[in-house]
């Protein structure tokens, strides 16, 4: 069977940048994996993305499938013949379907029966024959949101299509796909090459389009920019910033990256260069310069498409277009400064946080009370707290963030700063709305920390009490990320606190506004977020399940306790003692009527439960000290040491013994075990 390499090129206008990659691995896997069910062999897969053109190289394709023998079951052999034996219409139609007579048919006996069978060769399809459909089948499965017609043609895709190049080795494969015909040419850079290329084989399309202007490995071109920005920016007197997304995008952007380094006017830097930086990202898709300290200098780097004989010309260009945008930012912050942070927030009043719930004004005022609990408790500067609190969501209103939804708190902290106010204020404003989403950062000081554990906090219980809770996956107030965000707060931060508390706290701040059980909804939601929250980091469910089963209120304590009891797993005492724990909460369930709150000694008659029961004592007594100093892995190799007189317990005391005192006894010994376990996590979730 013979192979060659599959060469597939569709040319069309500028793609949508932000789905290029998608757009073109879609359609890679999707022929790749027609190949498979075609039974087709191949080799290493090669995906394509430039603006113009999506492509791909697949290499050592088998020409044609393997010829198949069939076998196909017809009618049961006593319907198939008359009593005669002369075949029936039955027989005669099967034999028909296959293209057999009804001699050819073969019998095949089985249990039920005898049934007549044929054997049907069938001949393999060429790739010729197959790729066609695989291509059409590709395309139409493109994630195409939007499908655009051009001109008077009747086809539709994502941009106008102008060229298809199919090699298979060094032969075109005759085929027509959206009104294109395939041959072996292909185009240059729209600019810098202006004949056709003439593919000569698969394994030449990646140099010869080079020569013609072009990188079409979207890889190979990412790594050139990013080496080109990362020296344009030494250049230019510091370092690059390069925003990963930002690369993505420039690179769907040109087929010939070329780096050039502009300036603008110095005034500028007196703008928060937060600002700054969001107008050349996200408006110019410009690359920041930083200095050596991290402050922003007055050059940026943008990548052109075309290798210009006048650099000059296309700098100035770029530099004339981002003069409006900073002189716009500019505009915004000194006017914002004219207000204060105080003015700012009254304003507040007039924005709606939820129509049920009030204003932004009324979140604030609940945020500054909950923050100032939270701090008193963690032993910080209460007036500080309530201070952010109040403040935390002034700069919404600024012009500033109305034009650039990034500078939120941002804005609030350049205020602070420029008002004088403490640096634990200013920082709590800008970094309370930490963390934003998975492996954020998060507040660096007390003052913030507890200002975003309230606002979110409140969130919660507003959104909770008014029964908008979320459903599958529609979570439009963020509630999953800001669980996530509360509970990376208080235990990245070794925070003492006490979710029950602070729900509850937050729950009398809203008063009647929210339902009577808002408060055991919005626990229940937390306690169902720790098992993502640990999943992620690798902790099994049976783990995390012991530990929900005893449901500690604070989150700091839950973590301690994961860890203890994913430690205590890997013991070798561990799931005998899971088993035996089992056994006794199956026990003590189906008897819990019949168990008394104290063990008689005088009823311990097998030498069994005596050493059980002083194993019991000594342990509670070696548990107690390591639970007041949460030193749950401690406790729990303590509790370890019980598995030798469990297991001879089990073996040689009858719990259910005729004697209703005995039984009775023997039940409350059982439960002292389950309680001892239970001050640590449930390990019976481990067998």
């Amino acid at each position: 069977m013979t192979q060659a390499d599959l060469l597939v090129e569709l040319g069309t206008e500028e793609l949508p940048p932000n789905s290029l990659m998608t757009l073109a691995n879609a359609f890679t896997d999707e022929v790749v994996a027609q190949l498979a069910v075609a039974e087709l062999t191949h080799g290493e897969v090669k995906t394509f993305a430039t603006p113009r053109r999506l492509a791909f190289l697949i290499k050592d394709v088998q020409s044609k499938q393997q010829d198949k023998t069939l076998e196909r079951r017809g009618p049961a052999v006593k319907a198939a013949f008359d009593a005669d034996g002369n075949p029936t219409k039955a027989a005669t139609g099967f034999a028909q379907s296959v293209g057999l007579t009804v001699e050819e048919l073969s019998r095949e006996e089985t249990d039920k029966g005898a049934w007549l069978m044929a054997k049907v060769q069938q001949e393999g399809k060429t790739l010729h024959d197959l790729l066609p459909d695989f291509l059409q089948q590709a395309i139409n499965k493109l994630p195409i949101p939007k499908r655009m017609r051009w001109g008077d043609s009747k086809v539709q895709f994502v941009r106008p299509v102008h060229w298809l190049l199919v090699l298979f080795g060094d032969e075109v494969i005759p085929l027509s796909i959206l009104e294109l015909d395939a041959s072996q040419h292909s185009r240059g850079h729209r600019f810098h090459s202006s004949s056709p290329v003439i593919v000569e084989s698969p394994e030449s399309y990646e140099s010869q389009l080079n020569d013609a202007y072009v990188i079409a490995d979207f890889a190979k071109r990412r790594d050139l920019i990013r080496s080109q920005v990362e020296a344009a920016g030494q250049e230019a007197g510091g370092e690059a910033v390069i925003n990963e997304a930002l690369l993505d995008e420039v690179t769907a952007l040109v087929e010939w990256p070329v780096p050039l380094v502009g300036q603008f006017d110095e005034s500028f830097l007196r703008v928060p260069q937060e600002a700054i930086i969001t107008a050349m990202q996200e408006h110019q898709r410009y690359f920041p310069v930083v200095d050596a300290k991290g402050d922003l200098l007055n050059a940026f780097i943008t990548i052109s498409n075309i290798d210009s004989s006048n650099k000059e010309l296309v700098i100035y260009g770029n530099e004339k277009v981002i003069r409006p945008r900073l002189a716009d930012a500019a505009f915004f912050f000194d006017n914002d400064k004219a207000t204060t942070l105080l003015d700012h927030a009254k304003r507040l009043e007039q924005l709606v946080f939820q129509e049920q719930l009030g204003t932004v004004a009324d979140k604030c005022q609940r945020i500054s009370q909950l923050a100032g609990y939270i701090t008193e408790l963690l032993g910080g500067k209460v007036e500080l707290a309530q201070q952010a609190g109040r403040l935390c969501k002034a700069d919404l209103v600024t012009e500033m963030v109305n034009e650039f939804d990034t500078m939120q708190g941002v804005m609030g902290y350049y205020l602070a700063q420029q008002e004088g106010l403490e640096s634990d204020v200013a920082i709590a404003l800008k970094e309370h709305y930490l963390p934003r989403f998975s492996g954020d950062g998060l507040p660096s000081n007390r003052t913030g920390q507890a200002v975003a554990l309230a606002d979110k906090i409140d969130t919660l219980v507003g959104i909770f009490g008014i029964g908008q809770t979320p459903t599958g996956d529609r979570d439009p107030y963020a509630l999953r990320r800001a669980t996530l965000g509360i509970l990376r707060i208080i235990i990245e931060k070794s925070l003492g606190l006490d979710l029950d508390d602070l729900v509850q706290k937050s729950v009398s701040l809203y008063g009647d506004l929210v339902a009577e059980d808002t408060k055991e909804q919005v626990l229940h939601f937390i306690q169902g977020r720790y098992r993502a929250f640990y999943q992620d980091q690798g902790i099994s469910t049976p783990v995390i399940l012991s530990v929900l089963a005893v449901n500690p209120s604070s989150p700091l304590d839950f973590h301690q306790r994961v860890h203890a009891v994913a430690k205590f797993q890997q013991q070798e005492a561990a799931q005998s003692l899971a088993e035996a724990n089992k056994r006794v909460a199956n026990i003590l369930a189906k008897n819990a009527e019949d168990i008394p709150e104290e063990v008689e000694g005088d009823l311990l008659e097998e030498e069994a439960e005596q050493v059980l029961a002083g194993a019991i004592v000594a342990a509670y007594e070696e548990t107690s000290v390591k639970l007041d100093q949460y030193d749950y892995a401690g406790a729990l190799t303590v509790l370890a040491e019980l598995n030798t007189p469990v297991n001879d317990f089990f073996e040689q005391v009858m719990v259910m013994a005729e004697n209703q005192a005995l039984r009775k006894n023997r039940l409350a010994l059982l439960a002292f075990l389950r309680d001892l376990f239970l001050q640590v996590a449930d390990i019976s979730e481990l067998s």
